[in-house]
């Protein structure tokens, strides 16, 4: 597979077949990602990745969280602006009608799309959970760096056959997520992701998000 089909190909997963992966695969996918593009080869990035009882830890941790007071960030940013602007607001509106329209959601039935948000946090039943932190002091710079390294991520695990989900779920509970795993300041939590196998199966695993056109954010001169 090539760069560009390992491009198209990618989706967001959001329902998974519960057959392993081994650590040796997912060592591979980061040493394949760690070639990524990173200013001044600071690479500010650091992995964990989770399975098995250690999976199932972070998953208690949150639920434990959500129960309780599920409406703290404990990032200090939202994940998207408040307020979205056009055309930022109709796309995002539009990918969770065409999501939920493959589902067979209506929009009135909140606790439907409540349950399968929920799913984010048992990693859309992928057997592998990874978490991408940063040291804080790190600025806007190095965040996109450690952006590329996880697109680099994706892409390598598409060539293999794996699927993956970005999830800045769990953005909003990266304390507890850190805690549970063990990192310490400096570091910092951004979010995580999901890897797997996709369930063939799944209508939801059928959703590809539209993509504006290339004239609509690219322009050209001196050519």
């Amino acid at each position: 597979m090539n760069v560009t089909d390992a491009l198209k190909r990618r989706i967001s997963t959001r329902a998974f077949l519960d057959t392993p992966v081994s650590e040796a695969e997912v060592r591979e996918l980061l040493d394949t990602a760690r070639w990524a593009a990173s200013g001044g080869n600071l690479q500010p990035w650091q992995v964990h990745v989770v399975a098995g009882e250690a999976r199932q830890r972070v998953i208690d941790a949150v639920q434990k969280k959500l129960s309780t007071n599920p409406f703290t960030n404990e990032a200090g940013f939202p994940v998207y602006p408040e307020s979205l602007w056009e055309p930022y607001r109709s796309r995002r509106f539009q990918v969770g009608e065409d999501m939920y329209a493959l589902l067979g959601v209506p929009r009135e039935d909140k606790g439907a799309r409540l349950a399968h948000l929920m799913e984010n946090y048992r990693f859309f039943g992928a057997p592998v959970g990874v978490f991408f932190s940063i040291d804080e002091r790190m600025g806007p710079n190095q965040w996109a760096h450690l952006g590329m390294f996880m697109m680099s991520f994706c892409l390598a695990a598409e060539a293999k056959g794996l699927a993956t989900c970005m999830q800045e779920a769990w953005t909003p509970h990266r304390d507890t997520v850190a805690k549970a795993l063990g990192v310490e300041k400096p570091y910092i939590v951004y979010c995580g992701l999901a890897l797997g196998h996709a369930d063939p199966a799944a209508k939801v695993n059928q959703l590809r998000s539209r993509r504006a056109e290339l004239d609509e954010f690219a322009s050209f001169d001196g050519f």
